[in-house]
């Protein structure tokens, strides 16, 4: 029961019909939303047409942090339930009319504290450019809230160049570029990309477990940090990048400080 995961009313059988009853999203798919391009330029256009050259790069990429943070956080939800989606991906989020996220289709869904897996060892579920690395594998014993936080950095990933980060002829090739290569950079598909966006996605890409995010609540701080315009926590900002975020988020003390600083300078300068 959260207000970004599609709740379910029913269960039962009809006829010989089993069947079960869902709320109604009507927005679409994000799928539907990514088309054939980066998400985040046709957003940034169709809503903010002069985002891209006045605000830079930091607003185009707000919008789409500011959608997978809240994804995170109901992804948290249910790992807080022991349950692992495993299938996370832009057609397994719809969106209602207010552009809201809601996950669905929890058909694979694993429970993290059973000793009994359904599924088997070598055993690969899931689509294929979202999937982790370890899924591809088919380790399905050894799972964790890991693979769901991969699979939202695929999501991030499509939304910020248009495509997920692997893709080949087939399913099993799909797989083995999953497992043994490593993403391009976001940034040299698509040049409106924030450094720190894509610091946060190419880690949550990494392909050992423990080097990515501890939680999808912790994923969830750090793009909330991101869109709030602070400093992540993922890489080192220097002295200047944190000057530059502070008067970003506070522009009137900014501005106050400056004049300070000139009223100083031309105070010093009358003395001398």
């Amino acid at each position: 029961d959260h207000p970004n995961i599609v709740p379910l009313y029913e269960v039962g059988e009809h006829g010989g019909q089993q069947y079960f009853s869902m709320k109604l999203i009507e927005g679409g798919t994000l799928t539907a939303r990514i088309h054939d391009g980066c998400w985040f330029r046709q957003h940034c256009i169709a809503h903010h047409p002069l985002s891209v050259f006045v605000a830079g790069r930091t607003r185009c990429c707000t919008v789409g942090a500011a959608l997978i943070a809240k994804i995170a956080r109901a992804v948290h939800y249910a790992h807080q339930r022991g349950i692992l989606h495993r299938d996370l991906k832009p057609g397994n989020i719809l969106l209602d009319a207010q552009g809201e996220p809601h996950i669905t289709d929890f058909g694979l869904a694993l429970r993290l504290e059973s000793e009994t897996h359904f599924t088997m060892t070598g055993t690969v579920l899931g689509t294929p450019s979202y999937i982790s690395p370890e899924q591809a594998a088919g380790k399905v014993k050894h799972l964790t809230t890991a693979t769901d936080i991969y699979s939202l950095g695929a999501i991030l990933y499509e939304l910020l160049t248009g495509k997920p980060p692997f893709a080949a002829e087939n399913p099993l090739a799909t797989m083995r570029r999953v497992m043994d290569e490593e993403p391009e950079r976001p940034s040299s598909i698509n040049r409106l990309t924030d450094r720190d966006l894509e610091i946060i996605c190419l880690k949550c890409l990494e392909k050992d477990p423990q080097r990515r995010y501890a939680s999808a609540a912790e994923l969830a701080d750090e793009l909330e940090r991101f869109v709030r315009g602070e400093p992540i926590r993922s890489r080192r900002n220097t002295t200047p990048e944190r000057l530059i975020k502070w008067t970003q988020r506070h522009p009137a003390r900014a501005a106050g400080v400056a004049a300070l600083v000139v009223v100083l300078a031309a105070g010093i300068t009358g003395v001398l």
